[in-house]
């Protein structure tokens, strides 16, 4: 009896592992049919998603052929990642910690015959802003005004007159500019002018003085600029950049955001600049300076992260350019003009005055400086984006007094035509 159930037990244990390698090898087998006949088929194409625009494969390329749909993708990406990746495109080509400190001086100021809607200099609006126009400054005082910057820090001397161009002034007023640009050239220090409409000729004369830079801002985008000004068209400013950098004048073009204008408008601004037969050396972007008694008096300026944006968008689409962090500073936390400085910015005007508007301190950007750990740009450090005027050489006719030039010139045997040092032309090829 006990033999008896002491089987079935063994007979039961037996039939259940049996039951139990056949559950698994029946799994086992369809399994392995499964898999055949997913082989058998072909594999389904896998879901890659939107292909990444080239401007984010190509990022920190240096393109002119830019299309409007491009820069509207840089420019509406999520404000962190459009810095992020305008930060990653400046440290190509930039060192991040270094930012020049420009001047600016009005030497005439107010009489302009243009109708800017935003300008305190335009006669148009001179009896609501009561600035009354003023002749052109004396060599005297605007040489003595570069001194003062040059010692205290400034590497780059901008000089603008309320005009529409040279050609509405005499020969001797437009010698005595040429003069200042020489002798303040000879001061080792970049000159940059900003003078209103030019001729190919007067931009040779200026080119022969020694001139570094010439800025004629474009203001905003064509679509917009008849809402601007109608005294000029978009063409004459085009016009007057072609006559720059055919002269051997490195461009500096720019604009104003705050002028009414939409995002679009900002887009076609700076696909524009980027667009241009060379990236301009130096793109100013201005926050507007709304000033009493013109049109634009009344408009809110636009945030400082709003300038953020645009500075970055520049970066991106132009990154050798200097990108100017110019009108509007005054009232921007030092925490704004950081995200600025890390987003591509590498330029500011120090000084208390810009033309007519106020501007900041300098003992407060020399803190600022500190605060950040930014050093001072030096005067002709290779720009990759300019013409050879921002090389440091010895303009013809101006003697310079600069040691770098003296070093310059007899290392290198420059004839003083604009070559370049052998340094610096090695470096930009």
């Amino acid at each position: 009896m006990a033999l008896l159930q002491q089987a079935s037990v063994l007979a039961r244990s037996a039939f259940a592992v049996s039951g139990l390698v056949s559950s698994r090898l029946a799994r086992a087998i369809a399994s392995s049919s499964n898999s055949q006949a997913a082989a058998a088929q072909p594999l389904a194409a896998e879901d890659e998603g939107p292909a990444e625009p080239r401007w984010s494969r190509e990022l920190g390329a240096i393109r002119t052929d830019w299309t409007r749909e491009e820069v509207t993708d840089v420019y509406n990406l999520p404000l962190l990642d459009l810095v992020f990746k305008a930060a990653s495109v400046h440290r190509m080509y930039n060192d991040p910690a270094m930012v020049q400190r420009c001047t600016l001086l009005s030497i005439k100021t107010g009489g302009c015959p243009e109708n800017c809607n935003y300008c305190s200099q335009s006669s148009h609006w001179s009896e609501d802003t009561g600035l009354k126009a003023e002749k052109l400054m004396d060599l005297e005082p605007v040489y003595e005004a570069a001194l003062r910057a040059r010692e205290a820090g400034s590497t780059r001397f901008c000089m603008g007159a309320a005009w529409r161009g040279p050609s509405q002034v005499g020969p001797r007023q437009w010698g005595r500019v040429l003069e200042m640009v020489r002798r303040i050239r000879g001061l080792g220090m970049e000159v940059c002018t900003t003078l209103g409409m030019l001729t190919p000729e007067q931009a040779r004369e200026l080119r022969e003085a020694g001139l570094t830079a010439y800025n004629h801002n474009l203001d905003t985008s064509p679509e917009y600029y008849g809402q601007i000004t109608t005294t000029r068209k978009y063409e004459d400013r085009l016009s007057t950049l072609a006559a720059v950098r055919d002269a051997g004048i490195s461009v500096c073009a720019g604009g104003i955001i705050g002028l009414g204008e939409g995002p679009q408008d900002r887009v076609g601004l700076l696909l524009q600049l980027a667009t241009l037969p060379e990236h301009p050396e130096s793109v100013p972007i201005n926050r507007l300076v709304a000033v009493k008694g013109t049109p634009l008096q009344n408009q809110e300026p636009p945030s400082g992260l709003d300038l953020v944006r645009c500075i970055a968008t520049a970066r991106i689409v132009m990154p050798r350019t200097v990108v100017r962090l110019s009108a509007g500073r005054l009232d921007l936390s030092s925490a704004e003009q950081a995200l600025a400085f890390m987003a591509g910015a590498n330029s500011i005007f120090d000084g208390d005055k810009l033309l007519t508007t106020p501007n900041n301190d300098r003992n407060e950007d020399e803190q600022m400086f500190e605060l950040l750990g930014l050093r001072s740009r030096p005067a002709f450090l290779n720009y990759p984006s300019g013409n050879e005027t921002s090389r440091d050489f010895a303009a013809a006719g101006s003697p310079s007094s600069s040691s770098s030039s003296e070093a310059s010139s007899s290392s290198s045997g420059c004839c003083g035509g604009g070559c370049g040092s052998k340094q610096q032309q090695q470096a930009t090829a």
